[in-house]
């Protein structure tokens, strides 16, 4: 039995190191991890390192090294039933998990925080403006980080919807309040209408000074599916059923960003929060279907919303499991603790998979997932 992982994001390790904890002791089943690069991206820190700021070296080598896992560094550049192309070379499978996540599509001119190696590539000293396009979480922790990091730069935030629009009112009160003290400018209720070499120009013609444009808006999933033939949603993700297979393809899981989940209250959004659950129930599924047992539906809510504002301040949102507020929320020192515990707690967790004992559930109880 061979067992394909395409993507080593947060989704794709989590089915790997808990695949591999799950199966240490069956011959009979080679796993494969593939992956563009042995570095492992914590994109949950990546508006840290467009800021100039350090963050840790985590090699997915290193990690798997004790493990069974074959680790490959590659891109995929084709996918047909039973075979994924990995720069040219074929690599079968039996079971494919198909982790290769979503990325922003960015105009020229542009920066982004698609990858590590982009992130980086924000000049380490800003010289003129900064423009932020997307008032998203991600927007505003960037927009943020990036004030904090280079006082004096003019940074501008701009957005359809005012940063914070899904938080209560208590918790997007403060987090209004720590981006006006870094000195932001929010432009929201604007679109962007095309990004110049020097600016922004806005959906009214009116042009916004921008240096060095970031673009955090607009998510798509890899094209590679479509391609392959999968039925896919209106942003590439593969659509599963209620087990998290694909409803064209039943041999392939798909997870995180790059799946079409739909829950109760509605198709899950892109978290990490998500994200890992749905690679933790890829691989309980696929260990179910190797003792000849069905895959059990996946069920998730939400319970939280963390946003850093800079080094020394953050805002949690908690909230129900559709992701709609509740009213308790964190700020402040609190909240700072809080967020870096959960920014954190990814690769000790992937640590612990790899040595769990094959009946763990990582996140389950009663079928139902939370972090």
């Amino acid at each position: 039995m061979n067992i394909l992982i395409l993507g080593a994001g947060y989704a794709g390790l989590a089915a790997t190191t808990n695949l591999a904890g799950r199966l240490r002791r069956r011959d009979d089943v080679r796993i494969t991890l593939v992956n563009a690069e042995e570095r492992f991206t914590e994109r949950l820190r990546l508006h840290m390192t467009a800021a100039g700021r350090a963050t840790a070296e985590l090699s997915i080598p290193e990690l798997l090294k004790d493990s069974r896992v074959r680790f490959v560094r590659g891109r995929v550049t084709g996918l047909a039933d039973g075979v994924a192309s990995v720069d040219g070379e074929p690599l079968p499978y039996d079971k494919l998990v198909f982790a290769l996540g979503s990325a922003v599509e960015a105009p020229d001119h542009t920066y982004t925080l698609n990858s590590w190696t982009e992130a980086r590539a924000l000049p380490q000293r800003l010289t003129g403006p900064v423009v932020v396009c997307g008032s998203g979480l991600t927007g505003v922790e960037a927009a943020a980080e990036i004030a904090e990091a280079h006082p004096g730069v003019p940074v501008t935030l701009i957005g359809r919807e005012a940063p914070g629009a899904s938080m209560s009112v208590k918790a997007r009160a403060h987090l209004t309040a720590a981006l006006t003290r870094l000195g932001v400018r929010v432009l929201s209720g604007v679109t962007v209408d095309k990004v110049l070499p020097d600016s922004v120009v806005l959906d009214d013609g009116t042009p916004v000074p921008s240096d060095y444009t970031l673009w955090t808006a607009g998510v798509q999933a890899s094209p590679l599916a479509a391609r392959a033939g999968f039925t896919v949603d209106d942003h590439g993700r593969i659509v599963t059923d209620e087990s998290l297979r694909s409803v064209s393809h039943p041999d392939v899981y798909a997870v995180g960003d790059a799946a079409h989940i739909r829950q109760r209250y509605g198709v899950m959004h892109g978290t990490c929060q998500g994200g890992m659950p749905t690679g933790v129930h890829a691989a309980m599924s696929i260990a179910r279907e190797l003792d000849g047992k069905r895959p059990k539906r996946f069920r998730f809510g939400y319970f939280h919303m963390p946003v850093s504002l800079g080094r020394g301040d953050a805002v949690v949102q908690f909230t129900r499991p559709d992701d709609s507020p509740r009213r308790a929320y964190l700020s402040g020192r609190a909240a700072v603790r809080y967020k870096e515990t959960v920014t954190a707690s990814p690769w000790p967790t992937f640590r612990r998979m790899l040595r769990m004992p094959r009946s763990a559930s990582f996140w389950t109880h009663g079928g139902r997932y939370t972090r």
